[in-house]
């Protein structure tokens, strides 16, 4: 009987030293951004789609909230939130960042002095965590419905051109979210958010960005 229990318990041991083995080689991947990314509502939003596609050996967490900005200035700043610190303090290997959209509306914009400094340090405050990650800043999609002040002009004159530079200046890649989406106004629901075809899109597109998809380095 001891030995039964002996082996029984060596068994579940076993098992739960190699899940914990398997938990913490996943690669941790932090979706950043606005309601885009947090995709309430939707059946799948794309940091959903996006952990089915890289699949077991990834970890996607969604760190999205909707109405935020980049602007620290801006009327609802990213930083100011508790899934910011969540998403620092999960050091995660690869960090996807999706925020502009509502910097473009004129309460924010007014602002646009400090857009590209505030953007430099928020990738900064990403790649000095332990884990060193690999940080991808993706442009905001195309507004095809100006509405509740977010401006397609600005975004696509003023915001995409920044975002660019900015991947320069921190030495990271961007994501070009924006052309996949032109003349695709049927993959939102309101002319500004995806539906779930837009967000199985956006996830494909982010997908095809990350290299080495099956280890961390």
């Amino acid at each position: 009987m001891k030995k039964s229990f002996s082996f029984f318990f060596a068994l579940v041991l076993l098992v739960l030293v190699t899940l914990q083995g398997q938990a913490q080689s996943k690669i941790k991947v932090a979706c950043v951004g606005n309601s885009i990314t947090e995709g309430y509502g939707l059946a799948k939003t794309y940091p959903m789609v996006l952990q089915e596609l890289l699949g077991d050996a990834y970890e996607v967490r969604n760190y999205g909230l909707g109405g935020r900005t980049l602007l620290k200035k801006g009327d609802h700043p990213y930083w100011n939130e508790t899934k910011y610190l969540d998403a620092l303090t999960w050091n995660p290997d690869i960090v996807i960042i999706k925020l502009g959209t509502n910097d473009s509306k004129p309460q924010n914009w007014k602002f646009k002095e400090d857009f590209e400094e505030d953007y430099r340090a928020l990738v900064k405050s990403s790649k000095k965590l332990p884990n060193k990650p690999k940080v991808y800043l993706a442009y905001p999609l195309p507004v095809f419905k100006d509405k509740w002040g977010i401006n397609e002009a600005i975004v696509k004159n003023e915001i995409l051109p920044s975002v660019k530079k900015i991947a320069r200046q921190s030495k990271v890649k961007y994501i070009d979210l924006y052309t996949p989406f032109l003349g695709q106004a049927h993959l939102t629901y309101d002319g500004i958010h995806p539906n779930d075809a837009g967000a199985a899109l956006l996830a494909q597109e982010v997908y095809k960005a990350l290299p080495n998809r099956k280890t961390k380095n």
